[in-house]
């Protein structure tokens, strides 16, 4: 193999984009976990943390400012998922968000059945990551400008 075919390969690579019905399906994903993220999980622990404390006090394990942050982080990358220069990061960082949550679940709230669904979006939001890879160069390459 020559150096050129050698760069060639790499640059088809990095240069990866999904197929038209492949990227419609990460869309659909992209915007209805974003929306799920915001809307449902990030934003009542930033609207109503204390009601969440309230209603199910068992379940609450971690210090409260903890609890705010990870709302916002939550709605954070429910946001960036569904900006396209973005969508690669927010879903590995929710990816990782995701296997934290369900780690929680089984070893601090001492309820591993309840992982099983954190896991299940990890291993979607890796998949999202995995297949909007090539934002994560074109995110590199305008920051580096």
């Amino acid at each position: 193999m020559t150096t050129a075919d050698s760069t060639a390969n790499l640059s088809d690579a990095v240069t990866y984009r999904p197929g038209k019905v492949r990227n419609r399906v990460l869309w659909t994903l992209q915007i209805l976990l974003g929306l799920f993220f915001i809307i449902a999980s990030g934003g009542p622990k930033l609207v109503m943390p204390n009601a969440l404390a309230d209603n199910a006090p068992e379940n609450l394990t971690i210090p409260f400012g903890l609890l705010i942050f990870i709302g916002v982080v939550e709605v954070a990358g429910g946001i960036c998922l569904m900006v396209p220069r973005l969508s690669a990061l927010a879903a590995a960082g929710l990816s990782v968000l995701t296997v934290l949550a369900a780690a929680t679940q089984a070893f601090i709230a001492d309820k591993p059945a309840m992982g099983i669904f954190p896991l299940v979006l990890a291993a979607i939001f890796a998949w999202i990551a995995y297949e909007r890879r090539a934002t994560l160069t074109d995110l590199r390459t305008s920051l580096s400008r």
